[in-house]
């Protein structure tokens, strides 16, 4: 029985808790499964890099964050998960040897207006290193179940997913010379252009060592508790999603950089992310299911840094139903010619 319930969440109270030690092998585990870029991969790589050295993947800090979450806050509360995040910045980089912690401010609390047995508390979250520097923050809302109230009966999900994973095949013939995937350059992303990043199933073994790691709430890491959680089943945790939409995203634009090799085009530099906005857990994701990610180019600009700019993509999650479960604003560095 939970002992936090909605009622216990007041508008400007802060909390700090968590103590997590990020360690090099945590650091180059966690990439190596989602986000393989040189710089979260290799020390020289990333000293050549803007971050300046080994940095963690951002969706890794945001996934520590969640450890702490749960660890610290969500684990004894009747916490009924996350409709997304409004808003997140990556403000510097975590490295190994980072002590991280973090800062809940309670910016907002109101009860559901169309299930009175819930509540939605909006959090500032601070995440914050041992020199008490901030390296990511970000707003989220929670769901909580009130003091008393009768908790909605779950549905038990219906899951008609393939066997195995569909093929997933770029076919480079229609790609021009100058698309700004192949080329590198900001000025060359087509603005509506649409890559599909293929398909990533969920797996109950992908789906537990996530969460064990990561976001050990009893509907991601318990099969039998699940069924009793407006879930109605094991689910994945949402960071879950977002890591495995990135693992997709890396390796498309690793293959456009070996087609642009075999086509001679010369080589540009690599840029982190400063953070994304309008992500959303649309519909949960279960075990077996398979969900087809897609990035949009939706926006891009210059930015005062000379030589870079910024590119904003929509990313949306489809699966094997056609449903979408997920979706969110990424931005990214690019390199400029001018």
């Amino acid at each position: 029985m939970p002992s936090v319930f909605f009622e216990d969440f007041q508008i400007g109270s802060v909390r700090d808790y968590g103590a997590y030690e990020v360690t090099r092998d945590a650091v180059i585990e966690f990439a190596r499964e989602f986000d393989p870029q040189p710089f979260h991969l290799d020390e020289e790589a990333g000293k050549k890099s803007l971050l300046g050295g080994l940095a963690a993947s951002g969706w890794h800090t945001a996934s520590i964050s969640m450890r702490l979450h749960v660890d610290h806050l969500l684990g004894d509360a009747a916490c009924l998960g996350s409709p997304g995040v409004e808003e997140l910045r990556w403000l510097k980089p975590v490295r190994p040897g980072d002590v991280l912690r973090v800062r809940a401010e309670v910016l907002d609390a109101r009860v559901s207006r169309s299930r009175p047995d819930m509540g939605f508390v909006q959090f500032r979250f601070g995440v914050l290193d041992q020199n008490d520097q901030e390296a990511m923050w970000y707003r989220s809302q929670i769901m909580f179940g009130l003091r008393g109230a009768e908790p909605a009966r779950p549905r038990p999900p219906t899951v008609t997913a393939p066997a195995e994973l569909p093929p997933f095949h770029i076919d480079f013939s229609s790609v021009p010379d100058d698309s700004g995937l192949l080329t590198g350059w900001l000025e060359d992303i087509a603005i509506g252009y649409r890559v599909e990043t293929g398909p990533y199933q969920f797996t109950r073994e992908n789906i537990l060592r996530f969460a064990r790691a990561y976001d050990p709430q009893i509907f991601h890491i318990d099969e039998e508790a699940a069924k009793n959680t407006t879930f109605g089943a094991l689910a994945a945790s949402g960071w879950h999603t977002a890591a495995a939409a990135m693992g997709n995203l890396v390796a498309v634009r690793d293959a456009y950089a070996v087609e642009s090799r075999r086509r001679n085009l010369p080589p540009t530099p690599k840029g982190p992310s400063p953070g994304f906005r309008d992500m959303k857990w649309l519909k949960p994701v279960y075990v077996g299911d398979v969900v087809n990610f897609s990035t949009t180019a939706v926006e891009k600009r210059n930015i005062s840094r000379q030589g870079w700019g910024i590119a904003f993509h929509r990313n949306e999650g489809i699966n094997q139903n056609g449903e979408k479960v997920f979706e969110y604003t990424s931005s990214s560095m690019w390199p400029t010619r001018g």
